[in-house]
Order: structure tokens, then C-alpha cells, then sequence
């Protein structure tokens, strides 16, 4: 009967689905974005294409409901590599202030606590810039945003076996190329989080 009645695209069940999905995961994805701008506004406009990514799937994310965690952190990074594009191709600012959705202050107060939050993850990620893409990607998925092993090939589309090896290569290139005598990573000076690098 459910079947059935999601074959004939009920409007009210599937505004019902994307709603309890929203619940269920905006925290993960404003947390994840938090880790990769700094910019309160930046932060609520990329979350909110995110979800509207997910809308625009089609209802992809039921067919992922055992691993949609893992699937939705797919969907985030390429929307996350669109806007460093967008801003890449874009520095003018008043091209960033015309797209920005208006924030109140209350709503800025609670993403620059989020920012303040994930402060440590955004120099993590400062710290990987060097690294080939695909290395880059998994690391920061597993250490950084804490997926599972199992989960980071899912939102990467590749198999485990791919991810495993390039997890192994990504921690022995960063310990090689980053060694403190702590052993805290820094984030280098002036990183960037830029997209540039080859695939492992």
C-alpha cells in the first residue's frame, strides 16, 4: 500500500518524507558546511541548497533510506564544490551580497556559534589542502565529518576497497608532510580550501 501510493506521487507523503528527512539531518549537514566557510550567510544559503538538492533528486534519498546519512554528505560536497566554484568565478562582491538570503540576528547568532563550533574542523580541513582530491575527500569525511569507513565510499560513489586505500595513502602522505612535535596538525598559513589536485 505505501509503495503504491509513493508510485502515484502523493503530495502530501512526500512533503511529509522531506520533512522528517530535513529534521532528521540539518543539524549534520549545518555542521559539515560550517567546517568549510566562515561566513554565516555563505553557511545558511549552501545548507539551504543542499536540501534543495535533495528536493531536486527526485526522492533518490528514500531509495538511500539504509545509508542516507552517507548519501546526503554526497549530495553536500558537490554542492559545497559548486559554491567554491561560484565564489571562485565570482569575487565581486556585490555579486555576493545580491544572491545572500537576508538573516536575522538571531539566525546569524546561531550559525557563528556553529562557526565557532566547528572552528577546529575548518583548520583540520585547512591542514589536508594539500593533498590529491580524492585523498582529501576521504580523509574529511572520515575524520573530519566522522563518517564510517563504510559510509565514506557511499557518498564518494566508489567502492570499499578504493576508499580504504586512498584513507591509508591520504593518513601517511599528511603525517609525512605534517609532522609537530606534538603531533597537533596546523593549519598552514594563508591555506586555502581550493579544489586543485589530481584524483589518487
Amino acid at each position: 500500500m505505501e509503495i503504491s501510493a509513493r508510485r502515484r506521487g502523493d503530495p502530501a507523503r512526500d512533503l511529509g518524507d522531506l520533512e522528517a528527512f530535513y529534521r532528521r539531518h540539518v543539524e549534520d549537514v549545518t555542521r559539515f558546511v560550517s567546517r568549510r566557510f566562515d561566513d554565516p550567510h555563505t553557511v545558511a544559503d549552501v545548507v539551504a541548497d543542499v536540501f534543495l538538492a535533495v528536493v531536486d533528486s527526485g526522492g533518490a534519498y528514500r531509495s538511500a533510506a539504509r545509508n542516507e546519512r552517507a548519501w546526503l554528505f554526497g549530495v553536500a560536497r558537490h554542492v559545497v564544490y559548486a559554491e567554491y566554484r561560484r565564489k571562485h568565478r565570482a569575487e565581486v562582491l556585490n555579486s555576493r551580497v545580491a544572491g545572500r538570503r537576508l538573516l536575522d540576528s538571531d539566525d546569524i547568532a546561531r550559525v557563528e556559534d556553529r562557526l565557532t563550533a566547528e572552528s577546529e574542523g575548518r583548520a583540520m580541513i585547512a591542514a589536508m589542502s594539500g593533498l590529491p582530491q580524492r585523498q582529501r575527500a576521504v580523509l574529511e569525511l572520515v575524520t573530519v565529518d566522522q563518517l564510517t569507513v563504510a559510509e565514506a565510499p557511499a557518498a564518494l560513489d566508489v567502492s570499499s576497497v578504493t576508499a580504504r586505500v586512498t584513507l591509508h595513502r591520504a593518513r601517511a602522505r599528511l603525517r609525512s608532510a605534517v609532522a609537530p612535535p606534538d603531533g597537533i596538525l596546523p593549519a598552514p598559513a594563508g591555506a586555502s580550501i581550493a579544489l586543485s589536485g589530481s584524483k589518487a
